[in-house]
């Protein structure tokens, strides 16, 4: 009888099973929840239309009328496979954005393993090369880990390497780093910034602190209608800072989203997207005031699909 009510071997009393920790994502994602609640700046009249040719190839058309710069086509192409990890993920994906000037912004994300993921980005001026760059991403259970070559050159010997690792420590506590290395004909140097994020029930604080700076948000989710964030900016290289307030309310009976900011140089903006349904379309208007320099414009969008 007594071996009978004995535990399993490799169980004790008291023991409890600890649930494995979620893989912390992407660095560049750090401060993403934050940011997306913030309006996203615009002017003049512009017209975006969606049109998905197949399930895996969509084009998009992008007229932009600038009452404060040059008006600008933009015609961008998405090309996605059947590789599926998440709603939001799939492999590969193929993404080029050619403007009427010429301007070429092209993007390559391949899964070259079911935890490797690679991206290359190359952006063209006209006819001139001006940034190409070069990912490699290994997400592990608990961990991810990236390195990122910018603009190399052989021959001038110039070459930008970053490196980012993020550690999941608990459910809700990660930690990391970033480190940039560059070099250029009589320049050389590296710099070094630490990052951590905490993740709570309904709000979510990141902060990243090198000698470059500090880079600090925080986000909150009051209820299903309310979000806001706070973000903070430090410089120590150009001896200044920033601070941003902004703020998201949610109507989905009405099918309204409205985002405003306000920042530390005295600007306030806000934007509000309305859906008609059952219409594939989107009305955006948007306001900013700069009090400083006394600038304001204003902006309204048409999106179609």
């Amino acid at each position: 009888m007594g071996n009978m009510l004995s535990p399993l071997p490799g169980l004790r009393r008291g023991s409890h099973r600890k649930e494995p920790l979620a893989n912390p994502g992407s660095f560049d994602e750090l401060h993403r929840k934050c940011k997306e609640v913030f309006p996203q700046q615009t002017e003049g009249v512009k017209l975006i239309i969606n049109k998905s040719l197949t399930s895996h190839f969509q084009v998009t058309h992008t007229i932009h009328m600038s009452t404060i710069g040059q008006s600008h086509y933009h015609l961008n192409t998405t090309y996605v496979g059947d590789q599926q990890l998440s709603p939001t993920e799939a492999f590969p994906t193929l993404i080029g954005d050619i403007n009427n000037a010429g301007s070429l912004n092209a993007q390559v994300l391949h899964l070259l393993a079911e935890r490797i993921r690679t991206k290359a980005v190359f952006q063209t001026q006209q006819s001139k090369f001006m940034t190409w760059q070069f990912d490699t991403e290994y997400r592990g259970d608990d961990y991810t880990a990236t390195l990122t070559l910018g603009n190399p050159d052989l021959i001038s010997e110039s070459i930008i390497v970053v490196a980012h690792f993020l550690q999941s420590i608990t459910s809700r506590l990660v930690l990391g780093g970033e480190m940039v290395y560059h070099r250029r004909p009589g320049e050389e140097g590296a710099i070094v910034t630490l990052a951590g994020k905490y993740t709570a029930l309904k709000w979510i604080a990141t902060l990243n602190l090198g000698y470059g700076g500090a880079h600090a948000s925080y986000y909150h989710r009051a209820n299903d209608q309310i979000q806001v964030g706070v973000e903070f900016e430090a410089n120590t290289r150009l001896q200044d800072t920033s601070f941003a307030f902004g703020y998201q309310l949610t109507l989905p009976q009405a099918n309204m989203v409205f985002r405003g900011f306000l920042d530390s140089s005295w600007c306030v903006g806000a934007v509000l997207e309305k859906k008609l349904p059952p219409l594939p379309v989107t009305l955006a208007l948007g306001a900013f005031l700069n009090h400083w320099k006394n600038r304001f414009h204003c902006g309204f969008s048409i999106i179609v699909g």
